[in-house]
């Protein structure tokens, strides 16, 4: 008898004892395997679509509210996001003097004006300063006592030719850094000849986004209006309307008189309304003092259902995990479970910054596993 013979009668005689058929486990097991093939197959098949050039990348309405995103804050509530933002204005007007005093509220943490701070790590490329006018400038400014949580560089490499890779070697060294300041744009942008084109413009501050967007931080790049005066005020932003097209906000820093102490800061963004500050200049600290703003500060809306979910959670029990079933139960709600998910992926940074609660969701076998817990100060 061959070994092959002898392993057939021995399983015909496991399976006779068992009272199952080897005929019908061969079956089920041949039947997995060509699934699995399948499986596998198929897999392959998706892959190769999707790592072709030609393949168009789509995710559908509900795939994206399935999703759930990493909360970021803002630095500067109703002023700063995460983004890329232009703040432009006339040589010497006072520029490189206001984007110094938004570094040092934002890295040690005190108010801005009207506008509350986020405290993060800032990285300022002082591009056209020495140490020397940068001591003397921060000296008058702010004193002598300093912060480790505010850095200098006055020289980079150039946006495609090497500041990428030099910014991403900071941040990983310096992770609690949320704002990156680059003074002036002129001074990493790639040189095409005399005059720059909308492609050129929109591909700069293009490259600029691509970076903040997947880190999760904020760059602010100082640049210069032109001498013409514009019906729309960021039109005298100079260079193309590209630059503007890629922006994520704009800034323009304006003077009716070059010799003025007064100046408007006009401002225009995705994640905030429009809105005009008017300062005054301190001579003597050359700090920029707040008089009066056209609009109040933007403030996120209460919404109720995040406020039920909120009032889940109470001094004595901080954390609450479960289902997604039971928290539709303890709301007294009727709503589907994966719905209420997808309203909480939705709600997650108005969760946070509102109502200081942290919600994540994670997927099990049994189901989505909701934790909510509340949060402190900057952990949001």
């Amino acid at each position: 008898m061959t070994d092959k013979t002898r392993m057939t009668a021995l399983n015909t005689s496991v399976g006779a004892d068992d009272g199952r058929s080897l005929t019908k486990c061969t079956s089920d097991s041949i039947t997995d395997e060509t699934a699995e093939i399948k499986d596998f197959e198929e897999l392959q098949r998706k892959m190769r679509r999707m790592t072709d050039p030609a393949y168009l990348h789509t995710f559908s309405m509900n795939e994206l509210y399935d999703r759930e995103f990493d909360v970021r804050p803002p630095v500067v509530e109703g002023l700063l996001y995460p983004g890329t933002y232009i703040l432009a204005g006339a040589s010497k007007v006072g520029k490189s003097f206001l984007v110094a005093q938004i570094a040092y509220h934002v890295s040690t943490g005190k108010q801005l004006w009207e506008y509350l701070v986020h405290q993060c790590g800032v990285l300022y490329l002082a591009l056209e300063d020495d140490q020397r006018r940068l001591q003397n400038r921060l000296a008058r400014m702010f004193g002598v006592e300093g912060t480790d949580a505010l850095s200098f560089a006055i020289s980079s490499q150039k946006i495609s030719s090497g500041l990428e890779t030099q910014l991403d070697n900071y941040l990983r060294e310096n992770p609690d850094t949320r704002l990156i300041i680059i003074d002036t744009l002129q001074k990493v942008r790639m040189s095409s000849g005399d005059l720059y084109s909308y492609a050129d413009d929109y591909e700069t501050i293009g490259k600029l986004k691509q970076f903040t967007d997947a880190r999760g931080i904020c760059v602010l790049v100082v640049h210069h209006t032109r001498k013409q005066r514009a019906e729309d005020i960021f039109e005298m932003i100079s260079g193309t309307n590209g630059l503007m097209g890629a922006a994520d906000g704009a800034m323009i820093l304006n003077k009716e008189k070059r010799t003025s102490m007064n100046a408007a800061l006009a401002i225009t963004g995705r994640d905030q309304p429009d809105q005009t500050i008017y300062l005054v200049r301190d001579e003597d600290r050359l700090v920029w003092e707040f008089e009066r703003s056209e609009a109040r500060p933007w403030e996120l809306q209460p919404d109720p259902f995040l406020e039920t979910v909120a009032a889940v959670l109470t001094d004595d029990a901080p954390e609450w995990e479960g289902r997604a079933s039971e928290l539709a139960a303890l709301l007294q709600d009727s709503i589907q479970p994966n719905l209420l998910i997808r309203k909480l992926n939705v709600g997650k940074e108005k969760l946070a910054q509102l109502y200081s609660i942290a919600y994540t969701c994670k997927r099990t076998k049994a189901g989505s596993l909701v934790r909510l817990r509340r949060i402190e100060g900057d952990d949001r």
